[in-house]
């Protein structure tokens, strides 16, 4: 069965997506045409590896972005890379405050992160988890702005920028599709104490246990 018509991303004059509009309504009407998947955690080779390049735009597509809505919201996430649900494909979504309670919700295809000049980074080393590293977070430091240019469902080329919490997720969730974890960044005794962190903890909502 064919997908309902996608929605049309709004794009102001320098490119940048418009995403802090009917976010509300957006959200839900993704998440209503989704299926909740279980979530892959660190050890799954799908998280360990550069997800593959989006290339077909169609139906496919449109479901898998409803379903990683659905599956973001039934694990209370911010952010969601296409293979935490299992799926080699660079999309992630999003649905995600600024530290000004500004809500942005979109969607990323083939995004990729803007480098910033070395001398106007500002650097945030506020906590950080991961759906994918259950009950675990640890301070890292991240720039406190963030650019990702890549294309939206229909393939159209976008950009989405981001200050605060949200920057962090843009570049947390672009990591993702190229095979970073956030623990990855992290120093050798930060991360042991992270996966020590998981493996005492219990996740709320359904996992993919590791083979």
């Amino acid at each position: 069965m064919a997908q309902q018509e996608n929605e049309v991303v709004e794009i102001v004059n320098d490119g940048y997506v418009v995403d802090t509009e009917d976010c509300e309504a957006r959200e839900l009407a993704h998440r209503e045409r989704g299926t909740a998947r279980p979530i892959t955690v660190v050890g799954n080779p799908v998280l360990h590896r550069e997800c593959k390049d989006v290339t077909e735009f169609g139906d496919e597509l449109a479901q898998l972005i409803d379903d990683m809505f659905a599956s973001q919201k039934a694990a209370e996430g911010v952010g969601l890379a296409a293979n935490q649900i299992g799926v080699d494909a660079k999309v992630f979504v999003y649905d995600c405050p600024d530290d000004d309670g500004v809500r942005h919700t979109g969607v990323v295809v083939n995004p990729k992160l803007v480098e910033l000049p070395a001398g106007s980074r500002v650097l945030d080393d506020s906590n950080e988890g991961c759906l994918s590293v259950p009950t675990a977070y640890a301070s890292l430091a991240r720039p406190d702005y963030a650019e990702v240019t890549g294309q939206d469902a229909q393939g159209n080329p976008i950009k989405v920028r981001g200050t605060g919490y949200f920057a962090r997720c843009l570049q947390h969730e672009t990591d993702h599709l190229y095979g970073y974890l956030y623990i990855d960044r992290l120093s050798k005794r930060d991360r042991k104490d992270a996966l020590r962190q998981m493996e005492e903890g219990t996740p709320r909502y359904p996992t993919v246990p590791n083979a």
